[in-house]
């Protein structure tokens, strides 16, 4: 019984350390209208939107491959992934190359978006938990809920979102 007390005091205190651990800088991009976050860390660079490569037996959120100055990158169409309607692509629409962490380290990878809106430096006190959807729903993607001058702004945990089939394919790409 001592050790589950002293493993949820632990838990705790890791809680409030990952809590100011969200605070700092978010890339913000727009997806059907909303606006999402991820830390400006992971991010390597914005690109507008090139020739996609089509790869056969990939899931349906991969769009394919993209040749970034003599690498293979993989792309994964944001909208898709999040079961979301597809639309047509703008001059807007671009795509955000993230690194990762995989088992092999950090793995790049790019992420379509419909639009890029600015940089945020968001402080801890404009961040909440991710709200409780049930518990059939998934939200270990969701590091938490960006409230900033009345908007809010769901920020990922791009770790989290590209799930660990797409890193195989990732790294795979990344060592050729």
């Amino acid at each position: 019984m001592e050790n589950a007390v002293e493993t949820v005091a632990d838990m705790t205190a890791e809680g409030s350390v990952a809590t100011e651990l969200r605070a700092g800088k978010y890339l913000t991009f727009r997806l059907e209208g909303e606006e999402y976050g991820l830390e400006i860390l992971k991010v390597r660079e914005i690109m507008g939107l090139m020739e996609i490569t089509k790869v056969p037996r990939t899931p349906h959120y991969v769009r394919g491959v993209i040749n970034l100055r003599g690498r293979v990158i993989p792309v994964v169409d944001l909208r898709a992934k999040f079961d979301m309607d597809a639309t047509e692509d703008t001059n807007e629409t671009c795509i955000i190359v993230v690194d990762v962490r995989s088992q092999d380290g950090a793995v790049s990878m790019g992420i379509k978006v419909d639009a890029v809106s600015e940089v945020l430096d968001i402080k801890e006190e404009e961040i909440e938990d991710t709200p409780s959807f049930g518990s059939g729903i998934d939200t270990r993607f969701i590091l938490g809920i960006g409230k900033i001058k009345g908007d809010v702004k769901i920020l990922l945990d791009i770790d989290q979102v590209l799930t660990e089939g797409d890193l195989e394919m990732a790294v795979e790409l990344n060592e050729d």
